[in-house]
């Protein structure tokens, strides 16, 4: 059937509440701060500091989608994947880019031994990656010798840090680059809205008005404008913003566009029709923690050229940050809903959060209790108006 839907305020907000909260929280540090969060050099680190939590939050969700599960073992698989990249480019001399593909298949591999043993044996998920929350943050230290290994290569450091520099274009003061990389995203995101809104109407399903999504996508766009002026003011686009958001695409796609991702939320939703659909559960289970490994194994990359060392406790607490901005950003506590633009926002509203209070010089303690409370509102409202929803 045909049709523009009515707004209604009720699940406009419902939909949006985590938008609307990061615009607020935004808003609130940006006054608090007097402005400090806005300057150029903050808002580029807003990404790159939480750039690892994106990447391991997209492997998360797949988890979660299976029915709230949660995989425990990832900030111990960045310290033991950092470990062996260190100590194979720093003590040993091996080459980086190797190094890389070898820590990558490491990764790989650790989420295919979780995946055997929760999707084929059926371990359930919590007592599998806790157990390997211990094994592989022991296995990293071992592999440390207990001690801090700095990574000074060069090619490595690059390969996920380094900034675009076009020759002529960003020869001046400012990095024009940046703000021409952020104009095509954003004209791409037009357009993209538009031939979405095209195919829509084309096979007759309902969709929002014209207006609603014109202004949602300008929103949008004029963002993204702007924060590539920002970084066009500091050092411009990092190579490690474009592993971030080429991941987040590529996530995106997979649960949006393609059968295979709607598998997840499908198990999720109802495991036992999923099986009497004919879709292989066991096989679900096993790609969700095989992925989870190897997105890890990215973020221990990630992690380690960014900070410049590795040591036993790398890693910390990151599974905590990754899981917390999948069920901030919208992910259901009991599985079957999430998307991978919620994941980006719950990561977004941690990162403004974190800035906001550590550029006024609130302590650590209470940034944890401050996280902590807003994930927990955040599973609470998803509880009460799934209720509501009658789900």
């Amino acid at each position: 059937m045909t049709g523009k839907k009515k707004v209604n305020v009720s699940e406009f907000l419902t939909k949006y509440a985590m938008v609307i909260a990061l615009v607020v929280v935004f808003a609130l540090f940006a006054f608090l701060t007097e402005g400090r969060l806005l300057n150029a050099p903050n808002m580029s680190n807003l990404m790159l500091q939480n750039g690892y939590v994106l990447v391991m939050a997209c492997g998360m969700l797949l988890c979660i989608l299976t029915g709230g599960n949660i995989d425990l073992s990832v900030g111990s698989v960045i310290c033991m994947v950092g470990g062996i990249a260190a100590v194979l480019i720093t003590n040993v001399g091996f080459n980086p880019y190797l190094t890389i593909i070898l820590c990558l298949v490491a990764g790989l591999a650790v989420g295919v031994w979780q995946g055997y043993w929760i999707g084929y044996v059926r371990i359930p998920p919590f007592i599998t990656t806790l157990g390997g929350m211990f094994i592989f943050r022991g296995i990293g230290r071992i592999i440390l010798g207990n001690k801090t290994v700095p990574i000074q290569d060069e090619r490595f450091l690059n390969f996920f840090t380094k900034y675009i520099h076009i020759p002529g274009l960003d020869d001046g003061g400012a990095i024009w680059s940046a703000l021409v990389i952020g104009v095509v995203v954003a004209v791409l995101i037009v357009l993209s809205m538009l031939r979405t809104r095209r195919e829509r109407a084309k096979h007759g399903y309902r969709q929002n008005s014209f207006a609603s999504d014109i202004v949602r996508t300008a929103v949008i766009a004029a963002l993204i404008i702007y924060y590539s002026y920002l970084l066009s003011q500091y050092r411009g686009v990092s190579v490690m913003l474009v592993w971030v958001v080429a991941i987040c695409l590529i996530y995106n796609f997979i649960t949006s566009k393609t059968a295979f991702g709607r598998y997840f939320y499908a198990v999720g939703g109802n495991e036992k029709a999923t099986q009497l659909s004919g879709i292989n559960t066991n096989r679900i289970y096993f790609t969700a923690y095989a992925n989870m490994g190897l997105l890890a194994g990215l973020s221990g990359l990630l992690v380690a050229a960014r900070v410049g060392s590795v040591n036993g406790n790398t890693g910390n607490s990151f599974e905590m940050d990754a899981i917390g901005a999948c069920f901030i950003g919208g992910a259901s506590a009991y599985g079957g809903s999430g998307t991978i633009g919620g994941v980006v926002i719950g990561a977004l509203l941690l990162g403004v959060i974190n800035m906001g209070m550590s550029i006024m010089g609130i302590g650590d303690s209470i940034q944890q209790v401050v996280k902590g409370g807003v994930l927990l509102i955040a599973v609470i409202f998803d509880v009460v108006t799934s209720r509501k929803a009658g789900k």
